[in-house]
């Protein structure tokens, strides 16, 4: 249970009183990060004297009762500019609640707003924001990762101890590791993707940023939910904050040591640092093989283009958001409007996925990589086969400079480690590891079966109640 909900329920403090908080702290400190798009004073404000009043009467409270709650801007909230950090979004009001809207709402959690974002969710950097990058709390020169860079970072600074982000390739765990906070990408499946504007649909899958895998596992109570309106949804629920507690001792973790072998100096030590957490703890460690991840980075630059080339195809200027002024044809209304509304990374996307689903190039690259999709599956399968989880760093390295990345190919390798769970669909998480000489955070990954999210959310629990480095940065802390 998270400190914020032990506050209110025990009446240390209201739910005005926290709500007014968090929100003092993003008008006083987010100038620093540009970490929201919309902060909803008014109604967050209001639901806070709502749940008040709810607990004054003796009523029942939800599971989230008093917690402020931030979320990406690509997942719907009724009433509220719903942007995706794009031009083209600008003046796009939600006319419905995602389905983890709801179920958030459902359990008196408190929203505060909806943060910041790598446009359409396309960017490991925070900076293809078509509102200014996001900075990260750590250290202001650098990113906090991406595409959930909002998300991470106000988490990070302590404005909130939750948000919702999405991951797509590792748009949680990456900006989580980056940031020095908790990331959690569920099975494919797992949370309804009802109302997340979609980039990669085979990919995309809703989760929690948190300060804690304790926290991560409470919203996952909330959300782990069958939703009829999602025909990917499973019907399964799970008692995570009980499994989380069960120990890891006499259990195989799996390492692709050759997978691994580019990853060399601090972050190498780091990571074998690490594994002798997890050897301390009973946890047997051995080598798997992973080859075909290799190929992971191409394969789901193809897959993932391939899907946002189709899926964005409905902003056009007619149906959503904003639309040319300068248009004086229904021709000019199509292209001018996604000219100037789109972004150049966007766009980029889209030229990419068009070409590989083009008649004359479709099997040469689109169809290939879904074979290749397959055999990476199968090679998990097998690799599951001599282990209980799989461990390998969230991210190549730690926060890098926001104007550091000149190569986009540079920033689509930051999802070197993460891709793998997206296109298998398998649940991952990354939790803080340690920090560098320079003092920024490092992060460990554990991805696990599909379905055994309770069990990948039991292995971090295990190593971050080991190691404790669950931290605030310098300038920044907690509102309680």
């Amino acid at each position: 249970m998270t400190a914020y909900n032990q506050a209110f329920t025990s009446g240390d403090l209201s739910a005005e009183e926290i709500t007014a908080r968090s929100l003092k702290q993003i008008e006083i400190r987010d100038k620093k990060l540009n970490s929201f798009l919309s902060v909803f004073h008014e109604r967050a404000i209001e639901t806070a004297k709502a749940l008040d009043a709810k607990k004054k009467n003796g009523k029942p409270l939800g599971k989230l009762a008093g917690i402020p709650i931030s979320i990406k801007d690509n997942i719907q909230i009724q009433g509220e500019i719903t942007t995706c950090a794009s031009k083209i979004l600008a003046n796009y009001r939600s006319p419905y609640d995602a389905t983890v809207i709801r179920l958030l709402e459902e359990e008196d959690a408190i929203l505060i707003g909806k943060t910041n974002m790598d446009e359409f969710a396309m960017g490991g950097s925070g900076t293809h924001s078509a509102f200014g990058n996001t900075k990260n709390p750590w250290d202001l020169a650098c990113s906090p990762g991406g595409s959930s860079s909002g998300s991470a970072a106000c988490v990070s600074a302590g404005f909130c101890p939750i948000s919702l982000g999405s991951d797509t390739g590792g748009s949680i765990r990456q900006p989580a590791a980056l940031s020095g906070i908790t990331g959690f990408k569920p099975t494919y499946g797992r949370v309804s993707r009802y109302g997340l504007v979609a980039f990669g649909s085979s990919l995309d899958q809703i989760g929690p940023l948190t300060r804690t895998v304790q926290d991560a596992a409470l919203v996952m109570e909330v959300l782990g939910k069958h939703c009829e309106k999602d025909s990917t949804s499973v019907n399964t629920h799970v008692q995570y904050l009980a499994e989380i507690e069960k120990p890891i001792a006499n259990t195989r973790v799996g390492i692709p040591w050759h997978f691994l072998e580019q990853l060399q100096g601090e972050p190498r030590d780091n990571f074998e640092q690490s594994l002798e957490v997890l050897k301390a703890l009973g946890v047997e460690i051995v080598d798997v093989n992973l080859d075909m991840l290799k190929y992971g980075i191409a394969i789901y630059y193809i897959i993932a283009t391939a899907e946002a080339s189709t899926n964005l195809a409905r902003f056009d200027g007619i149906r959503y958001g904003v639309r040319s002024p300068n248009a004086k044809t229904l021709g000019d209304i199509y292209e001018d409007s996604r000219e100037e509304g789109f972004g150049w990374e966007v766009k980029n996307r889209i030229l990419l996925g068009t070409f590989v689903l083009s008649s004359g190039e479709k099997n040469a690259y689109y169809a290939k990589a879904r074979k290749v999709r397959t055999l990476i599956i199968d090679q998990m399968r097998t690799a599951f086969q001599k282990c209980n989880m799989i461990a390998i760093p969230s991210a190549p390295g730690t926060a890098f400079s926001l104007t550091g990345i000149k190569d986009p190919l540079d920033e689509y390798l930051q999802d070197l480690y993460t891709v793998g769970a997206n296109l298998v669909g398998l649940p991952g998480i990354s939790v803080p590891s340690g920090f560098s000489s320079d003092k920024k955070p490092f992060g460990i990954q554990f991805m696990g079966p599909q379905m055994h999210d309770a069990e990948v959310l039991r292995y971090a629990h295990a190593f971050q109640t080991a190691t404790d480095f669950v931290a605030y940065p310098p300038e920044f802390g907690g509102i309680l």
